[in-house]
């Protein structure tokens, strides 16, 4: 694995438990994290769970005891980092977005499918697909169960940056991070509305603004940044929030909100899909549950009910806890590790793979080529 921070912590946390819960076809071997700090990097290893280091990631590619490169790193090393462990005969996992731009991942994508004909796979970590409630909300949409798509909407909250203190990290900066709220949040649901559907979206209308467009470097003025000011502040190169609508093929509505600014909002993804027969909806901040309405039901008890998504038959809950008894966010990767490690073992592609990875590219590119075309905008008298 290279990179040991907050998403190097939940992935560590998938690979170390995966083969504890699950009966898997192959045992995964935790054996080297690659960081650039030697110091942290080794606490990182000895905390989660890895046999060795290194402070290289080449190095670490060239390794022969490693079959599968993790790539946990900030989006502007993923291309480079994953078309040389390709290239190497490994198997690859990418954070999302898989890239920071549509040339790369589409290089990317290439590489993937060259690769896959050797019989290694490369699959894109959108960990909200591996959710029960919404594995179990496909399965119901491709059932049927909604009838023709009419709408979708999608927000994802958060409001870490809400204040202006807050220093300049990587995530603010377009040549480390691609963009800010859409790449960091929107990537996340526009892939969890892909798929849900089964549906790609065709076309996108966008708004997006930064609030803050100065912060304090985290290291003070002599940082080194780019675009650094006398007071000792950078300029934030990204967005803060997006704002989009959307047209699925199917001709289905969809509506999107993706930000870093909602007061009070830690972590909070919510989506619904209206249908011909019946809605769905899903809130992270209660994951073990979907909503469904079944509309084909007499008016008098119709309406909303709550399914708890905790029955062995549900999606990946087989091999946990009884009935009842909720899993969290940290399973995500657990379940993302035995997919991929399935799909190894059978030799076919995983899912989502660098092609999943490079449509949603495609839209975020498309909402901020219509943003910037939406940019002017005149304040209404009043």
């Amino acid at each position: 694995m290279i990179g040991y921070a907050f998403m190097g912590a939940a992935h560590s946390q998938g690979w170390r438990t995966a083969g504890r819960v699950f009966d898997l076809p192959r045992d995964p071997v935790m054996s080297v994290i690659c960081g650039r700090n030697a110091t942290a990097v080794r606490t990182a290893a000895d905390r989660h769970g890895w046999a060795s280091t290194e402070t290289d990631w080449r190095a670490l590619i060239e390794r022969d005891d490693v079959d599968l490169v993790d790539i946990c790193t900030p989006g502007d090393s993923h291309a480079e980092i994953a078309l040389a462990a390709l290239a190497a005969g490994k198997h690859v996992l990418c954070e999302k977005p898989l890239a920071n731009t549509v040339a790369e991942a589409e290089t990317m994508t290439a590489a993937a499918e060259a690769a896959y004909r050797n019989g290694r796979l490369a699959m894109v970590g959108f960990n909200y697909r591996r959710v029960p409630a919404t594995a179990l909300a496909r399965s119901m949409v491709a059932e049927g169960r909604l009838g023709a798509l009419r709408h979708v909407r999608v927000a994802y909250l958060q409001d870490w940056l809400v204040d202006p203190e807050f220093p300049l990290t990587w995530r603010l900066k377009k040549e480390l991070a691609g963009s800010g709220s859409l790449g960091d949040l929107g990537a996340h649901i526009v892939d969890l509305a892909q798929y849900l559907t089964g549906e790609r979206l065709a076309g996108v209308s966008a708004l997006t603004e930064t609030f803050v467009r100065e912060r304090p470097l985290p290291g003070g003025p002599t940082s080194g940044l780019s675009a650094v000011s006398a007071n000792g502040t950078g300029q934030v190169t990204v967005d803060d929030a997006a704002v989009f609508t959307g047209r699925f093929t199917s001709g289905a509505l969809a509506s999107f909100e993706a930000t870093r600014y909602a007061t009070g909002r830690k972590n909070a993804l919510r989506i619904e899909l209206n249908g011909s027969r019946g809605s769905l909806a899903f809130d992270l901040e209660r994951l073990n549950e979907l909503a469904y309405h079944d509309g084909t039901e007499p008016g008098e008890h119709a309406g909303f009910r709550r399914i708890l998504v905790t029955e062995p038959e549900h999606p990946y809950l087989e091999a946990w806890w009884p009935p009842g008894h909720g899993l969290g966010y940290e399973h995500t990767f657990v379940h993302q590790v035995r997919d991929l490690v399935h799909a190894i073992d059978e030799g076919r592609r995983p899912e989502p793979s660098f092609a999943d990875g490079l449509q949603v590219q495609r839209v975020l590119a498309a909402v901020e080529e219509s943003a910037e075309k939406n940019s002017v905008y005149t304040p209404i008298a009043v």
